[in-house]
């Protein structure tokens, strides 16, 4: 199968064997960081910049390692104080495009920023994070752990607990997860739930025990509690008390449920402490996924050349 695209802007729009490609592309790019080297010379004199609006040094430091590992060069703009003289997008994108980089790898705080400056660049754009829209990379960091333990999604079941309306690792999840033959239920108070969040093909409900009976996975998200300003749920003690994973819940599930959190954790408010650091908890293999996961992506890339927005509209 050939990865016939320019950019990686979303899972909206690529098929079940696109993902299914970028998953074992995956698979073969853990061989690298398992071997003593860890080195490929793969992309040997291309540069990768990631461009970053919005802080994330977890997010940033996988795509730099990633990069590395595949012996690119990398450049850093991650501080938003660089992004408030004015200057547009598409000519920040333009003079790094101009400075030679191969992929630039942008989180932005609007929703549609990485589709926008693909538009304008030679680069490959890589979508980090688009406002509440999607997070590709972090969602196939989830769909690899799973694919990796459960085999197969067709027939799975998944809940995802917690904010949805703001996270859009959810988005991503939910439109990779579906793609795949998953059934996913979401759950959160219902100022949590967008409103359009039923035609993505998900089960909806108001309380973490229906939608996490006889799971096979769990998906918790982090509550934003910068955003608590806007009183989107009365208080955080009240959240935990309706919407924490505990082990008690946890027994709702099936026996062999893995849970999973895109991190960062709040500890004891999406999930307790005794589930974090429980055996069947996904949250270390993460860090080896998110790594694997972007080299993926950007071997793929390497590899492509036809834009997909431009093959398809």
């Amino acid at each position: 199968m050939i990865f016939n695209h320019k950019h990686f802007l979303d899972l909206k729009n690529l098929s079940s064997q696109e993902i299914y490609y970028i998953l074992n592309t995956a698979q073969k790019m853990k061989f690298i960081l398992k071997s003593n080297k860890k080195k490929s010379p793969e992309l040997n004199g291309k540069t990768v910049a990631n461009l970053f609006y919005e802080e994330s040094s977890r997010s940033k430091i996988s795509y730099e390692l990633a990069a590395h590992y595949l012996s690119a060069d990398v450049i850093n703009l991650t501080t938003r104080r660089q992004f408030m003289r004015g200057e547009s997008l598409r000519d920040i994108g333009r003079t790094i495009d101009q400075m030679g980089a191969d992929f630039i790898v942008l989180r932005h705080p609007i929703a549609g920023g990485p589709l926008h400056l693909s538009k304008f660049v030679n680069a490959s754009v890589i979508n980090a994070g688009d406002g509440e829209n999607e997070n590709p990379t972090q969602a196939l960091i989830d769909l690899l752990s799973i694919y990796e333990l459960k085999k197969s999604f067709e027939g799975l079941k998944v809940a995802i607990i917690g904010d949805i309306k703001h996270n859009r690792v959810a988005r991503s999840n939910i439109w990779g997860l579906t793609k795949l033959g998953a059934e996913v239920s979401i759950a959160g108070p219902p100022t949590f739930i967008p409103t359009d969040i039923e035609s993505f093909g998900v089960n909806v409900y108001y309380s973490i025990t229906e939608a996490i009976i006889d799971a096979d996975v769990i998906l918790t998200l982090k509550v934003q509690t910068e955003r608590q300003e806007d009183n989107l749920v009365p208080s955080i003690n009240e959240y935990t008390k309706l919407f924490k994973l505990d082990t008690n819940r946890l027994k709702y599930a099936k026996a062999d449920a893995i849970v999973m959190h895109p991190g960062p954790i709040n500890r004891g408010i999406e999930l307790c402490s005794d589930i974090i650091d429980c055996e069947g908890s996904l949250l270390d293999q993460h860090v080896i996924n998110g790594v694997a996961v972007r080299m993926a992506v950007f071997h793929l890339l390497s590899k492509g050349g036809v834009n997909f927005y431009e093959s398809t509209h």
